[in-house]
């Protein structure tokens, strides 16, 4: 069995249009780990993630749990990884929450029964389980990306990925979406730019920037680095910078 959940070898992608937005991606995320996709607009990080369960396909190779991603396993992969969108409206649809969270069991044919328990499951495992008869479009932005994510959770998959999952939350529903991230026993990719979210998070973390990785490791260590990430569009987080500020005057 691969020690590794996620790896990407020289991947690239070119859009319709011709636009170029990966440019030979290459990483590995182990298993368990909660790593993190960051760089500025552009980079390619959406672009990238869309590769892990087939929705896009370029040139090179992905690999899920050491199985390479190839046409006859598509199914069998997207079992397997879960991909929050940045909208929870792009994933929901149903006029009751439970409705929406046992549809993806159901479609693994699994009875109604088995279907509804995992529903609500999930549903107690992302603080949602009160809401379940409730409509979705009534639940805030923050409910409606945690109903979104145990939907993808009620269908017991190995990998989560998440595209800027913080993106419109207020500070409580950040909180709350982060301690609730920390208790999933499943490999975490997100990619994001709130990166106190990185920190506080994940324990690998990868820059990238038109269409390439460019660097990796512990996020500390690679959010440390100010020349590194203002050579890509970044920032320091404010909260290594503040640890790095001399002391005032006594």
């Amino acid at each position: 069995m691969s020690d590794e959940a996620i790896a990407v070898e020289d991947l690239y992608y070119t859009y319709p249009d011709g636009t170029p937005a990966l440019r030979g991606a290459t990483f590995a995320v182990p298993r368990g780990a909660r790593a993190a996709l960051v760089g500025p607009n552009g980079a390619g990080k959406s672009t990238l993630i869309l590769h892990l369960n087939g929705i896009l396909r370029g040139q090179g190779r992905v690999k899920i749990l050491g199985e390479t991603l190839t046409t006859e396993n598509l199914r069998a992969v997207r079992r397997k990884v879960g991909l929050v969108f940045q909208n929870p409206d792009d994933q929901l649809f149903a006029l009751r929450v439970l409705d929406d969270v046992a549809y993806g069991p159901l479609n693994q044919d699994l009875p109604p029964e088995e279907a509804e328990r995992r529903a609500r499951e999930a549903l107690e495992a992302v603080g949602m389980a009160h809401a379940a008869d409730k409509a979705p479009h009534h639940l805030s932005f923050g409910e409606r990306r945690r109903v979104c994510i145990a939907g993808l959770l009620a269908m017991q998959p190995e990998i989560l990925v998440l595209d800027e999952p913080t993106a419109n939350l207020d500070p409580r529903g950040r909180r709350e979406l982060i301690n609730m991230l920390k208790t999933l026993g499943v490999t975490l990719l997100v990619a994001s730019h709130d990166l106190e979210f990185v920190l506080d998070l994940c324990d690998l973390g990868f820059l990238m920037d038109e269409g390439r990785i460019i660097a990796g490791g512990p996020p500390r260590e690679l959010l440390s680095n100010a020349q590194l990430l203002s050579a890509h569009g970044l920032e320091q987080p404010l909260s290594l910078r503040l640890r790095r500020s001399p002391e005032p005057p006594g």
